[in-house]
């Protein structure tokens, strides 16, 4: 746990110092000063007003940059350290590979979810300041939400990571992960699986299995229970989940998703040609 903990430190430390880093967290920031600047939490969109309307607008913002910020970042990582050199050095170390692997997941994980948590965290304190009532329970969820989302990306960086060979295969094969996923967000696999007669259920549940359309449901789902934007493919979501079990689902999925590419980028990593 000690070496665990040191891997997580030193590279906490070495993002800090990142410029990839000082710009993600004035992304996250900007955001939310903009948000307030351009008086969003005094218009009225179905029904939500305040810091409720502020935070379904920051998550669907987040949800298009956080993906690809993190994976990014995420698949120089081993990639990097492969091409620098860093393996042969660590080998000569008392550090186990479970330690320097995880505990790069660990510093990681804090690093891309800290600043869009603070951002998210300072919204609510000057809400407080300024006397707007602060809807608790959506702001609990969307921290679950975001944690969810960032342990999905990071794991599946990871795993490209440990198979890519160089930095930029690495960065290539993560662009075309997140634009695959963009691409076949709901309008586009279900138009493609509607043309060819598959039947409704078996093309929602298929759309379910993209980790970014789960959020957007998720994040829909908070603010319209009943799933009216999404039509016909609501009908099946409610059915098979019901609205509290879709947003359980909406938080275990992509954690669980996270979890697995990580596991399978170690064992990978492990068996791997280290240097």
């Amino acid at each position: 746990m000690k070496q665990l903990w040191l891997t997580a430190k030193l590279d906490i430390v070495e993002s800090l110092r990142a410029r990839w880093f000082q710009i993600y967290t004035l992304v996250f920031g900007g955001i939310v000063a903009l948000l307030f600047v351009f008086g969003l939490t005094e218009s009225r969109v179905l029904g939500f007003i305040g810091l409720s309307r502020l935070l379904v607008t920051y998550i669907q913002l987040t949800m298009a940059i956080l993906p690809i910020f993190v994976l990014i970042t995420t698949v120089r990582s081993v990639a990097g350290d492969r091409e620098a050199g860093v393996f042969e050095y660590l080998l000569s170390l008392p550090v186990g590979l479970g330690a320097w692997f995880w505990g790069k997941i660990l510093g990681r994980y804090l690093i891309v979810f800290a600043p869009v948590f603070l951002a998210m965290l300072g919204a609510v304190l000057w809400a407080s300041i300024v006397d707007i009532e602060v809807p608790w329970g959506m702001f609990g969820y969307y921290t679950a939400l975001l944690a969810a989302m960032a342990m999905c990306f990071l794991g599946i960086g990871m795993l490209i990571s440990a198979i890519a060979r160089t930095t930029d295969m690495a960065q290539g094969a993560a662009f075309m992960v997140w634009l695959t996923l963009l691409l076949f967000l709901d309008l586009i696999l279900l138009g493609v699986m509607i043309q060819g007669k598959v039947a409704p259920e078996v093309a929602v549940l298929l759309a379910l299995v993209n980790p970014l359309q789960v959020f957007r449901t998720a994040a829909l789902a908070l603010f319209d229970p009943q799933l009216i934007v999404l039509g016909p493919s609501a009908f099946v979501i409610l059915d098979l989940f019901g609205a509290t079990g879709y947003q359980i689902f909406a938080l275990l999925y992509p954690a669980t998703l996270g979890l697995g590419s990580a596991s399978l980028g170690y064992f990978l990593f492990r068996r791997g040609d280290l240097p």
